[in-house]
């Protein structure tokens, strides 16, 4: 049997809608499973939704009772209501998450208020939901999930994630043999990049939140935002590569397209030599087929690869740099506090001294 959900509702949001309608609160759910956390949100409305569905399914209302509609007070202009209703909702969904009593966890409204799989596919636990609930894609979620600690992890590696996905997809660009094989690498780069992009906002902007929130310190809030720092320069830099192999690859087929006649191929293969005078190379099946510009242009998209490769172990460098000095901080970090401990110590064993004096000539 998998293990029960972690539900809690730790923040709340004010939403505005677009077209001008009256502002909302909406209730962060978060949900934490073994592999990840994913965060949902909803209004008092989705709420009263769900235990009507819920009353109406089972025949009788969950164990723990919906927090009333307020008639003369509104969440959005009142903090101490939207407190009191974030900790009453929370508490009606544990109520209906952890209990061994099932029935109306395992109704399809239950499920489909959380995004949860149906029950025939696999259990909460199970890699299925981690597949198939990505951390929200809408901004506000997203920035309701960086703005908690645990949640912000989640993201971050999902960002990376994204980031090496966008780098293998630029790598197989470079080896596919088509061009079909090519256009989807470079598609699914560019898909990778901008699902990156949309993640690096709200986790810098929940770090901001976390800090003047109180709920991290200076030390981890320094550590993290060294790992954003790596991360947009990680981005930057796939960015240019994935700009250079576009347009590389405009340019190439242009000078593959454009390829000689018959006989200039074998005047040009007649007097080509290629490399020095001292060390002339072979003609290969690849270079044969081009004129001189062509050699040129092969020559310029492979010094461009490396080029790119180069500046991609320059950043996994500079970033293991910054995580050396990060880690410098903290153990610098943990000597004060060890030297700080030792003094306690001494002062402590001088009013003991003190203490055992008195005690004898008394």
């Amino acid at each position: 049997m998998p293990p029960p959900l972690e539900l809690s509702i730790p923040t709340t949001s004010l939403h505005t809608p677009p077209d001008g309608t009256k502002p909302y609160t909406l209730y962060n759910i978060t949900l934490r499973l073994p592999l990840r956390s994913f965060v949902v949100q909803k209004r008092y409305s989705d709420f009263a939704a769900l235990h009507e569905s819920l009353t109406s399914l089972i025949g009788s209302p969950p164990p723990e009772p919906l927090p009333a509609k307020s008639w003369f007070r509104s969440t959005v202009s009142s903090p101490e209501l939207t407190e009191e209703r974030r900790a009453g909702l929370e508490r009606y969904l544990r109520a209906v998450a952890e209990p061994p009593d099932r029935r109306w966890r395992d109704t399809p409204a239950w499920r489909a208020f959380l995004n949860l799989p149906s029950q025939s596919g696999a259990s909460v636990s199970g890699l299925s939901v981690e597949g198939r609930i990505p951390a929200i894609g809408l901004r506000d979620a997203n920035l309701a999930a960086a703005s908690d600690p645990a949640t912000w992890v989640d993201l971050n590696k999902e960002m990376k994630r994204e980031l090496n996905l966008a780098r293998a997809a630029l790598e197989r660009k470079e080896r596919a043999p088509d061009a079909a094989e090519q256009a989807d690498a470079e598609g699914q780069a560019r898909k990778a990049l901008v699902k990156a992009g949309s993640l690096l906002g709200p986790l810098e902007e929940g770090l901001g939140v976390m800090r003047e929130a109180g709920r991290m310190a200076a030390g981890e809030y320094n550590r993290r935002r060294g790992l954003m720092g790596a991360a947009k320069e990680e981005k930057s830099l796939l960015d240019q590569w994935a700009s250079r192999a576009a347009r590389r690859g405009s340019e190439d087929r242009g000078k593959l397209l454009s390829s000689p006649t018959p006989q200039q191929q074998q005047r040009t293969a007649a007097r080509r030599v290629l490399g020095g005078p001292a060390q002339p190379l072979p003609e290969t099946d690849e270079t044969r087929e081009l004129d001189n510009e062509g050699v040129l242009a092969r020559q310029r998209l492979t010094m461009e690869e490396q080029d790119a490769r180069v500046g991609v172990l320059g950043s996994v460098v500079d970033r293991l740099n910054r995580l050396g000095a990060d880690i410098y901080t903290e153990v610098e970090t943990h000597n004060e506090m060890l030297d700080e401990a030792n003094r306690a110590t001494d002062s402590l064993q001088r009013k003991l001294g003190v203490g055992n004096r008195r005690a004898r000539n008394l």
